[in-house]
């Protein structure tokens, strides 16, 4: 069954971080969301949208807000033939039988709908709908997308799953899982890392993992950042238990603080540029010598739209990434806004991480 979400309210088009709340806790909890729907309140249509949904063999999960709570409920009473009644203090359709407060359960025909009364600020109510363990998710390293497909589609055809496989940056794959009538997703990923040692890590969840492992190997990580100005940390605080591994980040945007911070030297700043191979380098070292973490991580560049030249155009970004022992770096030439440009940086830059110590990552 398909899964969609559908948001009935000016709210959730114009508050970002309330709709993508939302999103997040749905994603947590459900299948991948097929589609997302969005209905102000004076929209005509919301009523015929129900109805064509409602007839649907699909799973519907319904955000609105408490001042819309009854009426969408006397919507769906009316698609359904049923009428509202008052249960724990919620008007709610009379065949509805699972519900806790702010969100309820609804079956009719071959659809199951949860509906949910949010509002800015507030913790999300219970979402109602159960779905199935029937898919997972491996990310695979160092590995192009023709190869990991050619490699893993006799696997996936012997222990009957179907995958997708999509690059998140060059050398980064995701693939999807999903199980057939009788297929054994555990033993297709147990196959697919014994063919992938190096290079297969199973979990949807990245940074959640890099945590993990970090945590287990009582291992420490910090970052000097410029271009992305402090979104490599901000993947990383949106996880529960970062602060057991990140010591900090150092947001060094001007070259003044780069040489204060990070101990980068002025005449390297000078004759190279602060976006260079020579700079991140040293900024990678400088933070190692400020936090004396195992781990660093520089990242700096021209992110864009402006400030790019012939010799180093928008989008060219340097990655620096290092152990105790080891240091590599990357120079990037890379496409789209600002803002894309920034988030390819911080994947390329924990990919790096991941792989510059295999046998504690894999």
């Amino acid at each position: 069954m398909k899964l969609h979400l559908m948001f009935i309210g000016n709210k959730f088009i114009y508050n970002k971080s309330l709709q993508e709340y939302v999103i997040r806790k749905v994603e947590q909890k459900c299948d991948f969301i097929s589609s997302i729907t969005y209905f102000k309140e004076s929209d005509n249509s919301l009523f015929l949208y129900l109805e064509n949904e409602l007839n649907l063999s699909d799973k519907l999960v319904i955000i609105l807000t408490k001042q819309n709570f009854s009426t969408v409920g006397k919507l769906i009473s009316t698609v359904t033939s049923d009428n509202q009644v008052l249960k724990e203090n919620m008007l709610i359709p009379s065949n509805v039988n699972v519900y806790e407060e702010g969100s309820y359960l609804l079956e009719y025909k071959n659809s199951i709908t949860n509906v949910i009364s949010m509002d800015e600020m507030k913790k999300m109510p219970e979402i109602l709908i159960e779905t199935k363990e029937n898919k997972a998710t491996v990310n695979i390293f160092n590995e192009d997308r023709d190869s990991a497909i050619a490699l893993l589609t006799p696997i996936a055809q012997m222990h009957d799953v179907t995958l997708e496989v999509i690059t998140i940056v060059d050398g980064w794959l995701r693939v999807d899982i999903e199980s057939k009538k009788y297929g054994n997703i555990s033993n297709f990923i147990k196959s697919s890392k014994q063919l992938l040692p190096k290079k297969l890590i199973a979990t949807s969840n990245i940074i959640g993992y890099i945590i993990e492992v970090l945590f287990a190997n009582q291992k420490k990580v910090s970052f000097a950042e410029s271009c992305t100005g402090g979104l490599l940390s901000y993947y990383f605080t949106l996880h529960n238990g970062a602060s057991k591994i990140l010591d900090g980040s150092l947001v060094t945007y001007s070259n003044k603080l780069k040489d204060n911070w990070l101990a980068v030297e002025h005449n390297i700043l000078e004759e190279f540029g602060a976006v260079s191979s020579e700079v991140v380098e040293q900024m990678s070292e400088g933070v190692m010598n400020v936090s004396d973490a195992d781990y660093t991580i520089s990242i700096s560049g021209i992110a864009g739209d402006n400030g790019g030249t012939k010799d180093k155009p928008v989008g060219t970004v340097y990655v620096s990434v290092r152990t105790k022992e080891i240091h590599k770096e990357v120079c990037l030439n890379l496409n789209g806004d600002r803002n894309y440009v920034q988030h390819q940086s911080v994947l390329e830059a924990l990919k790096m991480l991941i792989t510059i110590d295999k046998d504690m990552f894999f």
